[in-house]
C-alpha cells in the first residue's frame, strides 16, 4: 500500500530519519534538526495519521503494519537504508525497523514496548488526558499557551523543562495533538499489549530520561535485560521529548549512534 507522508528535509550525507511519539509531529524534533543536519541528510516525518500526513486508505496500522508501509514508503523516496531515531511510539518503530533490517542504526529514545501492563496503562491514560486538554475551545488553547506559567503546566508531563518552549511552538504542538486522527487508534492498539521483542543486528542506542514522567525510567531496565547487546544511556534531567530538555545532549547520543559501524 502506498502511503501519504509529510516530512521536512534539510542537511546533506548518510540519510538519517527521525519519527516522532504519538500526538506529535515532525516539528518535535526542531531543536536537535540543523545540528543533525550539518552531518547528515536529515528526513523528519509525520507519522500517518499525524501532523500533515493523513490516515492510510485502509486506516490506521498496527505494528507489524507501520513498519512494513514505512519501509515501503522509504525505497519509494530512493532513501536506502538509512539511520533512524524515534522517540516514544516512534522509539519503537526505529527499533521494529532495525530488527526487520531496514536501518543502518537505531536511536530509540524513550520507545514504547518495555512496559508492564500497569505502566502501559498509566501511560495511554495520561496521554489521553494531555490530549482532552487540547480539546478545549480554540481560543481558550491559544490564551493558555501564551502564558508562561500555563503553557509550563501544560507541558510538565512530556518534558523537564517546559518553560524553554515559547509560545508559538507550544500551540503548534498542542494544536497537532489535538487534530491528530490517529491518535486515538493508536492509543487503543497500545493498550492491547504491544510489547518489542526484536532482536536487531545493527548498532542500536536505547536512551532514556531519568525525569520522563510517561514511560517511566525503569522500563529502561527492561529494555537493557531485553537489548543486553545495545548501548544504553540515561539522559540527566530529561522528560520524555529529550529533544527539548538537552537539545545538545540528544544530537551527541544520535551521532555518535549513526558513527557507529
Amino acid at each position: 500500500m502506498t502511503i501519504e507522508v509529510a516530512y521536512e528535509r534539510r542537511g546533506a550525507g548518510e540519510p538519517l530519519l527521525l519519527i516522532h511519539g504519538i500526538g506529535h509531529h515532525w516539528r518535535a524534533w526542531e531543536p536537535v534538526l540543523d545540528t543533525l543536519a550539518a552531518a547528515h541528510d536529515v528526513i523528519a516525518i509525520d507519522l500517518p495519521g499525524f501532523g500533515r500526513s493523513p490516515v492510510p486508505p485502509g486506516g490506521m496500522p498496527d505494528m507489524a503494519e507501520s513498519v512494513a508501509q514505512l519501509a515501503g514508503w522509504l525505497a519509494a523516496q530512493g532513501i536506502h537504508r538509512p539511520h533512524v531515531a524515534g522517540n516514544s511510539l516512534g522509539g519503537a518503530i526505529a527499533l521494529e525497523l532495525a530488527a526487520a533490517g531496514h536501518v543502518a542504526s537505531a536511536t530509540a529514545i524513550s520507545p514504547a514496548g518495555f512496559w508492564t501492563r500497569r505502566h502501559r496503562r498509566y501511560a495511554v491514560a495520561v496521554l489521553t488526558a494531555l490530549r482532552w486538554g487540547t480539546l478545549l475551545p480554540g481560543p481558550l488553547v491559544r490564551a493558555n499557551m501564551r502564558p508562561p506559567a500555563t503553557r509550563a503546566l501544560a507541558f510538565a508531563m512530556l518534558m523537564n523543562h517546559p518553560g524553554r518552549l515559547d509560545a508559538a511552538r507550544a500551540l503548534d504542538d498542542a494544536l497537532a495533538l489535538r487534530s491528530a486522527p490517529g491518535f486515538r487508534p493508536v492509543a487503543r492498539s497500545a493498550a492491547r499489549g504491544y510489547e518489542y521483542r526484536g532482536t536487531p543486528t545493527v548498532p542500536v542506542t536505547v536512551a532514556w530520561g531519568d525525569r520522563d514522567r510517561i514511560l517511566l525510567p525503569r522500563q529502561a531496565v527492561t529494555a537493557r535485560e531485553r537489548l543486553p547487546q545495545a548501548h544504553h544511556v540515561t539522559l540527566p534531567g530529561c522528560g520524555h521529548v529529550p529533544m527539548s530538555d538537552d537539545p545538545d545532549l540528544l544530537a551527541q547520543v544520535i551521532l555518535a549512534t549513526t558513527s557507529r559501524r
